[in-house]
């Protein structure tokens, strides 16, 4: 038993430092060292043993589970931005947002619209909508299209600007950002379609063969690396547009990082996490693989509060679920 548990005190003080490392990327960029990054997309695995092992040093009556539980705490905001419970709030909001990774209209146009025109959004932003695609959405009109974004508002479009576009060929990445006037008073809509991983589920499956899907790892691997040091780049103009825009600012789409990433901390910085301050249960928005990822986000700036947050489970319109936020904004007029 004695080495049953140095063996398990060993893997727990491993799963602590992988754990910890997950943090760095608030600080170490992908271009000077992408791994810490890697061990994002681990971090649900990680975090659930963590917690079991945990669990085990409390059952033993042990006292290194009061320092693990001490540690521990290290992570409760890195928690809560996979899955969250938060009071319902009593404020009435008076906007609605949609985000939706729509995968060109593979699963139906027809069921976006029908779906979207349910809900009553004052702002949708799609992302992957398709570019053969014309989506007609009840009392909204849509912004400037890009290849692979657009935004529709009930209303007025102040300004427009592609801030990123694809080459085709190494970026296809797309982000724009729209202002937009509510009730007399301009917000800034930044639509987010960061570089894809372009993964398939063959690619990622493991058969049970070892000297395969060892190759498959490393093939998976080659591709992360590459992609994440893109973001890098990608993010710098994001960045800029949210710290010179003149408004409040809205950013929401397809990011293609989860939680506790690179791209999550720097987009993030200044702004509230929609899912965080108002959201419950699970963040997870992809649902393709039969892993816990989070990669479609809604944030806002401070000045806005987020009311209520949703992934909406009950349809599949793509390989993405819809995700829903509404929020309190100032009717004031300039």
């Amino acid at each position: 038993m004695k080495i049953i548990r140095l063996i398990f005190f060993i893997v727990h003080v491993g799963i602590a430092f992988l754990l910890a490392a997950t943090l760095l990327n608030a600080y170490v960029p992908p271009k000077t060292f992408p791994w810490f990054n890697l061990l994002s997309l681990g971090f649900p695995v990680l975090m659930i043993a963590y917690i079991l092992l945990t669990l085990f040093w409390i059952i033993s009556w042990k006292k290194r589970a009061f320092v693990f539980l001490l540690f521990g705490l290290l992570f409760f905001k890195p928690v809560i931005r996979w899955i969250n419970y938060t009071p319902q709030k009593n404020e009435t909001p008076d906007l609605k947002i949609i985000s939706l990774n729509a995968k060109g209209g593979f699963y139906g146009k027809e069921n976006i619209e029908s779906y979207i025109d349910s809900q009553h959004a004052d702002i949708v932003m799609l992302q992957e909508y398709g570019a053969k695609n014309t989506y007609h959405f009840k009392g909204m009109k849509e912004g400037p299209q890009s290849y692979v974004i657009t935004i529709f508002t009930k209303h007025k479009i102040v300004e427009h600007k592609q801030l990123i576009d694809s080459d085709y060929n190494y970026n296809n990445a797309y982000v724009s950002h729209t202002d937009i006037e509510i009730r007399g008073k301009i917000y800034r809509f930044i639509n987010v379609y960061l570089q894809p991983f372009k993964f398939q589920k063959s690619m990622v499956k493991l058969n049970g063969d070892s000297e395969e899907d060892e190759q498959k790892v490393k093939d998976v691997v080659k591709r992360l690396i590459p992609t994440f040091k893109m973001h890098q780049e990608q993010i710098g103009a994001i960045r800029k547009s949210i710290d010179e825009s003149p408004y409040p600012v809205l950013l929401a789409g397809d990011f293609n990082s989860v939680p506790n990433s690179y791209e999550y901390y720097h987009l993030a910085e200044g702004l509230q996490d929609a899912f965080v301050e108002a959201g419950r249960g699970s963040g997870t928005s992809f649902h393709d693989y039969k892993f816990p990822i989070r990669i479609d986000y809604i944030f806002s700036s401070k000045s806005i509060q987020p009311i209520s947050y949703k992934v909406d489970r009950s349809v599949k319109l793509s390989d993405h679920f819809p995700i829903i936020a509404t929020f309190k904004i100032e009717n004031k007029s300039e």
